[in-house]
């Protein structure tokens, strides 16, 4: 398996999550993951990996954006353009790559840069288990950089985990340093901090590239049904259940203040992983966006 190619990057590593109330549930699982420049998707195809193609891993342009088959980098380009981001350098998509064809994503992130290669702006591609998709694009305050100290916040909109309801705030930090590739967020209600999930990923090289493959072939196609798992779990744990659709809620003030986002962008969540996943542990430990952490772990 090539992985060489500048513009393509085979990532590796796990999500991490944690509900505390109204009952403890947590889990970790091992994930496989690629990073793409999509201005340079045409560079992409090799015997391995295809875009609009079969390959044993892949990408398909109708999955994201737009959802047409339309070039996804003058659609990405668009949207920063009318929220007034000066991210005009590269753009990189990180997401779970089809395999064999198939793939379910919960959430796709866009990292899109300045001509000076610093982040300005996070596109958040998020997904539930009942057909729905909404699309989320955050900056920090008046567009500035975005490191590992910037804590993005932004309002929970989307209906992600029947085990949530529509309401309350995100908070998430973005952590790249050389290879790895990490978000961090917290979920908080009226009632504090529920929901804690991290997806730490690192670059993977040969010769490495397809023995990681090969020992985790279902990494990728098994989202779906590791969501489905946990939901039995917190079921059993009696956690409330709201369905399809969840119940309307009484306006109230936000529990946290709002630090961020661009103007002409959604205030909407980023719903990483939603609140199902695979096999129940305990005492996982999962990093909070507001407090330190490292992200090679």
């Amino acid at each position: 398996m090539n992985t060489r190619n500048a513009s393509l990057r085979l990532l590796v590593g796990c999500v991490a999550h944690e509900r505390l109330r109204p009952a403890h549930h947590a889990f970790r699982y091992s994930l496989l993951q690629v990073a793409c420049n999509v201005d340079r998707f045409e560079t992409l195809p090799s015997v391995w990996f295809g875009v609009d193609r079969w390959r044993p891993l892949g990408v398909a342009t109708r999955d994201y954006g737009p959802c047409d088959g339309s070039p996804l980098a003058p659609w990405m380009r668009a949207r920063l353009a009318e929220a007034g981001i000066p991210a005009d350098g590269e753009i990189w998509l990180q997401t779970i790559p089809r395999v064999c064809g198939y793939a379910f994503n919960p959430v796709s992130f866009w990292y899109c840069h300045d001509r000076e290669g610093r982040l300005r702006a996070l596109y958040a591609d998020v997904r539930n288990t009942f057909g729905g998709r909404h699309g989320y694009l955050l900056s920090a305050p008046g567009h500035a950089p975005i490191d590992g100290t910037t804590i993005l916040t932004c309002r929970k909109t989307f209906h992600v985990s029947p085990f949530c309801v529509v309401d309350g705030e995100y908070l998430f930090r973005v952590m790249r340093d050389r290879e790895r590739w990490s978000v961090a967020i917290d979920y908080r209600d009226a009632d504090g901090l529920l929901l804690r999930t991290t997806i730490a990923m690192r670059e993977l090289h040969e010769p490495h590239a397809w023995w990681r493959f090969a020992r985790h072939p279902f990494d990728a196609v098994g989202t779906l049904w590791r969501i489905h798992w946990q939901a039995f779990g917190l079921a059993r744990k009696r956690v409330p259940f709201h369905g399809r659709t969840p119940p309307p809620l009484v306006p109230r003030a936000p529990s946290v203040p709002h630090a961020a986002g661009a103007p002409g962008a959604s205030h909407a969540p980023l719903a990483a992983v939603p609140d199902d996943g695979t096999h129940d542990t305990r005492g996982v430990d999962t990093p909070s966006p507001t407090t330190p952490y490292d992200a090679r772990s």
